[in-house]
This record gives C-alpha cells, sequence and structure tokens, in this order.
C-alpha cells in the first residue's frame, strides 16, 4: 500500500491531502482498520492478562490443569481466594487442586498458592503444605508461605518476614561476566531484567548472554558486582531494596509474632525516608509498641 503524503498544509485554507491515486476508499478504511488495531490489541491483552474477569467452574478446573499456561492457573487461584474470602463453602472443591499448585515447579504458581492457602487458616492440609514452602528457592514462595503461616497463629517462617524489610541479595544464577542493564534506584518487580551474563559453555566457542531477572519486588540499592566484573554462580551481584508493599505486610505480620530481637529491623522505619508512605512510619510505631508489650509478658 502507497503511504498517504505527510506534508502539512501551508495555512488554514489549504485543502486536506488527497489519498494516493486509485486507493481511495481502500485507503481510508486501512487507515480505521489502523486506528481500531491500536484500541482493540490493548485491550484484548489487558483482558487476558486481568483476573477479574469471573471464572465458570468448567473454565476454573480446566485453567487450573492448564500446565502449559500458567497465569490461566493463576486467574483461577485468584477467583478461589476470592471465594473463601466470601466465606463461600464451595471453594473446598478446589483445595486438593491449590495444595498440588503448591508444589508446582512454575515459581509464580507456588507464589500464589502460598498465598491463597493463607486466606483459610481453618484448613490443616493447607498449614502442612505451607511448612516445607518455607525452604523454597524463590524468596517470593518464602514469603508468602511465612506470611500465610502467621494466619494459622504459626511463627515459623518469622526470620523470612524479618528478612522482607532488609534488602535482599541477588545472586547470580551463572558464572560469567556481568552486564548491568538498571542504575540505583530504578524500580524492579519480579521478573524484570536486571543485567546480562555473558559467557562460554563447555564445547562451545561462541559467547553466549544469560538474562538475569529480579526474584523481588523493589529498588536498586547497590551494584555489589560492577560492569564486566567476573562472577561466580551463587555470588551476590546486587541489592535491592524491599518494596513499600513488602515492608509493610512484614510489619504487620510481626505485630502478631514479632520478638525483642527485631525489634531494630522494626524500629528502622520509625521515621519517614522521602518516597516513603506516612503508613508504613505509623505501622512500625505500633508494632514496635507491640512487641515491647509482648516481650515483658514473656
Amino acid at each position: 500500500m502507497t503511504e498517504p503524503d505527510n506534508t502539512q498544509a501551508s495555512s488554514e485554507s489549504s485543502p486536506p491531502a488527497a489519498a494516493p491515486a486509485g486507493l481511495g476508499p481502500r485507503w481510508k478504511i486501512g487507515i480505521i482498520v489502523i486506528a481500531l488495531l491500536f484500541v482493540v490489541m490493548p485491550f484484548l491483552f489487558w483482558r487476558s492478562t486481568w483476573f477479574g474477569l469471573p471464572l465458570t467452574d468448567k473454565q476454573t478446573e480446566e485453567n487450573l490443569a492448564d500446565a502449559e499456561n500458567p497465569r490461566k492457573a493463576q486467574h483461577a487461584l485468584t477467583q478461589i481466594s476470592e471465594q473463601i474470602l466470601r466465606g463461600d463453602p464451595a471453594a473446598k472443591r478446589w483445595y486438593p487442586q491449590v495444595l498440588a499448585l503448591g508444589s508446582s515447579k512454575n515459581d509464580e504458581l507456588r507464589i500464589t498458592a502460598a498465598w491463597v492457602m493463607g486466606q483459610d487458616n481453618t484448613c490443616a492440609e493447607f498449614r502442612q503444605a505451607l511448612l516445607p514452602l518455607l525452604a523454597d528457592a524463590n524468596p517470593m514462595v518464602r514469603h508468602n508461605a511465612a506470611l500465610s503461616l502467621v494466619r494459622f497463629g504459626d511463627a515459623s517462617g518469622r526470620a523470612d518476614i524479618v528478612a522482607m524489610l532488609r534488602p535482599y541479595a541477588m545472586p547470580a544464577p551463572q558464572a560469567g561476566t556481568l552486564a548491568p542493564r538498571l542504575q540505583i534506584g530504578d524500580a524492579v518487580n519480579p521478573g524484570t531484567l536486571l543485567a546480562r551474563i555473558k559467557f562460554k559453555a563447555p564445547g562451545n566457542p561462541l559467547e553466549q548472554e544469560l538474562e538475569v531477572r529480579s526474584k523481588v519486588p523493589g529498588r536498586i540499592e547497590r551494584w555489589i558486582a560492577l560492569e564486566g566484573a567476573s562472577v561466580t554462580a551463587g555470588e551476590e551481584i546486587v541489592l535491592i531494596a524491599p518494596s513499600h508493599d513488602m515492608i509493610w505486610e512484614a510489619l504487620r505480620a510481626l505485630y502478631l509474632v514479632g520478638q525483642a530481637e527485631d525489634l531494630p529491623e522494626v524500629e528502622r522505619f520509625l521515621r519517614r525516608t522521602e518516597g516513603m508512605p506516612a503508613q508504613i512510619a505509623t505501622q512500625a510505631g505500633i508494632t514496635a509498641q507491640k512487641i515491647r508489650e509482648r516481650s515483658r509478658t514473656q
């Protein structure tokens, strides 16, 4: 298709540019179609990733069993959580699938399942399934398991909850040469590309690249390993300060299970810093006070 004339009129009285010869109606239809695509495609993407769209029981069952599309299973898990919070007894029919997804090989499914299991603190099977997740390789799985256990009155994950208040030291997944992508202060979420590691595999003379993606939400606090540094697998390469949501949830949980030795970590948030929501400092004060009260009675 011939491109339309992009030359602007020299004055308001100049006539609009005409469509290329021989393409009049077709040219206009093409422009309309392209314009509609700019509207429709983002909507379709949003609709496919939005977890608020109601699912039928059949769709929930199909989504939970769809190992090839973990986001569909996450959608189903989210709706099961909402059923539990509404007190809908029908949610119990899905508990075996929730338990199964708690041991999925997919990180996102384990993260979501750990969160869902915390919504029903009357289910003993959920509590037992959460305990092994405290040793999961993914920090977000550990965090959700620890927070969910608090709802059972179980402080087994207290150490991990305290760790949520500290920067997370991201390890290198592969030995090689580090090429950071982000700067200090940049915001990140789980899955955000942090850096690339260049390496050569045994028997392959060509250089390869491995993407290093964040495991936690927050912001870049400091690069431990600098641009061009040689790193080994498991070596700490970057510190990620916790997100405000993580801090908030950890402080709320420590209100219930925190101990005197946790006070230094809690009290770091009593003074507001730039960009920190006021509710965090308020919650830190309430949590610190509750921990002191609990310590005096123990």
